[in-house]
């Protein structure tokens, strides 16, 4: 589908990170028109509110009553939200030993490293 510009329309999970690296970058929470205003997009009034309103439900961002509306912010760093889905998925599998064998031995030896460091408590550089 091609919206009026003539650009091909992005992918939702990609509107998604762009939203979400808005609010990252943010020194305090926004509403969805300042959101969409950063976002610099020909965007419908109602985008941005429902993709903010999707990721509240998940827990993804939390919201602030700001007048007759809501203000948001990260509930988390972009890492934070990565670790957040690794455990799901891990939480998941009923093997999860088998599981945590296969990630670790699919690792770079760098990444082994910085994994073996975390767990004996020396890796406090986050």
């Amino acid at each position: 589908m091609v919206e009026d510009g003539g650009d091909a329309r992005r992918p939702h999970g990609e509107l998604v990170a762009d939203v979400l690296a808005v609010l990252w970058a943010a020194e305090q929470p926004l509403t969805p028109q300042q959101i969409n205003a950063a976002l610099a997009r020909d965007l419908a009034r109602t985008t941005v509110t429902t993709i903010l309103t999707r990721l509240y439900e998940k827990g993804t961002v939390v919201r602030t009553r700001e007048g007759r509306g809501f203000a948001y912010t990260a509930a988390d760093d972009a890492a934070g939200l990565a670790a957040g889905r690794m455990r799901r998925e891990l939480e998941r599998e009923p093997q999860r030993d088998l599981v945590l064998k296969r990630f670790v031995s699919s690792l770079s030896g760098d990444d082994e490293e910085a994994l073996r460091r975390l767990l004996l408590g020396s890796g406090d550089g986050e």
